[in-house]
C-alpha cells in the first residue's frame, strides 16, 4: 500500500512538472487608443476555417478575437479552394458567415462580423479578400475580372493579399502586373496587404503609396491564434482603423478612406497623417518637473498602447543617465531626465519611432509641447 501511495505521489508530481513546462500565457486583450475625431478600431480581415483550408470551425475565430479585445473580424474562405470539401460539403460560400453572426457571444459584446471571402488565383491575379460583400456564391466566376466586378457591384472593399509571398512571387517582391493596374483604374482594387502573418514588405508598403491603396495588416490565420503566434510571444497581426464610429458603414468608409494603420507586436506601418497622431496618444506624459536645484528636467512617459515602443531622441537636448534610443515597454513608464542647461517654461520633445515606418525605411517623429512646473 505504501508503495502504491509513493507511487501515485510521484506519479502526480511529474504530471504537475510536466503542466508547468508547457504552461504559457493566453493571448492578451488589445488596447490602442482613440486619436482626435476618430475611434481606433482593432481589426483582422484575413482569417480561415475548416470551410476553406482553415483548422478550426468557425464559432473558434470569434471566441479568439473576444480573447484579444478585436472590434471586427471577417472569415475570408477560399471561393476557388476547398480541400475539405469531401469532409464539409457546402456548395453555399455563404456557411461559415452565416454560422458566426448567429453566434450570440459576438452580438453580447458588440464584435462586428464583416462578410468576406477570398478570390483565389494562380499569379499574377494572387491572392484577393473582398469584404463588406452581400452573397459570395455569386464571387465564384470563372474568369477573375468577372469576380472583381461582381464585387465591386457589392460595393466591396477588395485588398491583395501577400503581394510579395514567395510561392507566388519566387524573388519575395511584389509586382504590380496590368491585372492589377486594371483593378485599381476600375476602382476594384483598394487596399494591399503590408504585414501578412509574420512578414512587413516595404516594397508592398511603397505601391501602397504610390497607388494610394488602403494599407493593411492581417494574421491570415488558418489554425490556433495560440498555436500560431500567442505561445511564440507574439500578438497576431491587425489592422487598426479610424473610424467615425464603431459601425460597419463607418468601418467600410474608413477603409475606403485609407485611414488605417497596419500593427504586428511593435511595428507599426501606416500613412503619416495617422501613424502620427496614434503614436502621440499611446504616449501619456506626466510628472514635468526640474530636479531641486538642477537644470535637469525629469519627464515620465507611459506606454498606453499594446505594442512596445522604441525611440530616439531628437532634441538638441541629450539626456541625463539614458541612452538617446531607449524603450518603453507596453502599458509600462519610463522616466526621461533631459538636461536643458538653463531652466525653461515650456519645451518641445522630439522622438523619432523606431520600428515605425510611414514609408519605407522613414520613420516618424513625433513631437509634444511640454509646460513645465
Amino acid at each position: 500500500m505504501r508503495n502504491q501511495t509513493l507511487l501515485l505521489v510521484l506519479s502526480l508530481m511529474f504530471f504537475s512538472l510536466q503542466a508547468q513546462e508547457h504552461s504559457h500565457m493566453g493571448a492578451q486583450p488589445l488596447s490602442y487608443p482613440d486619436v482626435d475625431g476618430y475611434k481606433t478600431l482593432k481589426v483582422d480581415l484575413h482569417m480561415h476555417t475548416v470551410f476553406s483550408d482553415g483548422n478550426v470551425w468557425p464559432t473558434i475565430r470569434v471566441h479568439e478575437a473576444l480573447r484579444e479585445n478585436l472590434d471586427a473580424i471577417s472569415l475570408t474562405e477560399h471561393l476557388e479552394y476547398q480541400p475539405h470539401a469531401e469532409d464539409i460539403p457546402h456548395p453555399d460560400r455563404n456557411r461559415s458567415y452565416e454560422l458566426v453572426t448567429a453566434m450570440k457571444e459576438a452580438e453580447e459584446h458588440g464584435l462586428l462580423i464583416v462578410h468576406g471571402s477570398e478570390i483565389t488565383r494562380s499569379a499574377p491575379i494572387g491572392h484577393n479578400n473582398a469584404v463588406f460583400i452581400e452573397d459570395a456564391n455569386k464571387l465564384v466566376q470563372e474568369k477573375a475580372e468577372k469576380a472583381f466586378s461582381e464585387a465591386k457591384k457589392q460595393k466591396a472593399f477588395v485588398f491583395w493579399n501577400h503581394p510579395a509571398w514567395y510561392a507566388q512571387m519566387p524573388q519575395g517582391n511584389p509586382v504590380l502586373s496590368d491585372f492589377q493596374k486594371e483593378r485599381i483604374k476600375n476602382d476594384e482594387l483598394h487596399g494591399i496587404e503590408v504585414i501578412n502573418t509574420g512578414d512587413y514588405a516595404e516594397e508592398s508598403l511603397a505601391l501602397a503609396l504610390e497607388n494610394n491603396l488602403t494599407i493593411m495588416g492581417t494574421s491570415d490565420i488558418h489554425g490556433l491564434i495560440d498555436w500560431d503566434y500567442t505561445e511564440k510571444g507574439h500578438h497576431r497581426p491587425i489592422t487598426l482603423v479610424f473610424a467615425k464610429e464603431k459601425s460597419k458603414e463607418s468601418l467600410q468608409e474608413a477603409l475606403f478612406e485609407g485611414r488605417t494603420v497596419a500593427v504586428y507586436n511593435d511595428l507599426l506601418v501606416g500613412r503619416e497623417p495617422y501613424l502620427t497622431p496614434l503614436l502621440k496618444a499611446s504616449i501619456e506624459i506626466s510628472g514635468v518637473k526640474y530636479i531641486d536645484k538642477t537644470q535637469i528636467l525629469e519627464v515620465e512617459l507611459t506606454n498606453v498602447s499594446s505594442s512596445d515602443l522604441l525611440f530616439e531622441n531628437q532634441m538638441n537636448y541629450t539626456f541625463y543617465s539614458s541612452s538617446p534610443v531607449f524603450e518603453i515597454k507596453a502599458g509600462e513608464t519610463k522616466k526621461l531626465m533631459i538636461k536643458t542647461l538653463e531652466a525653461k517654461q515650456n519645451i518641445t520633445l522630439k522622438l523619432k519611432a523606431l520600428g515605425c515606418y510611414i514609408a519605407p525605411k522613414v520613420h516618424p517623429i513625433i513631437e509634444w509641447n511640454l509646460n513645465v512646473r
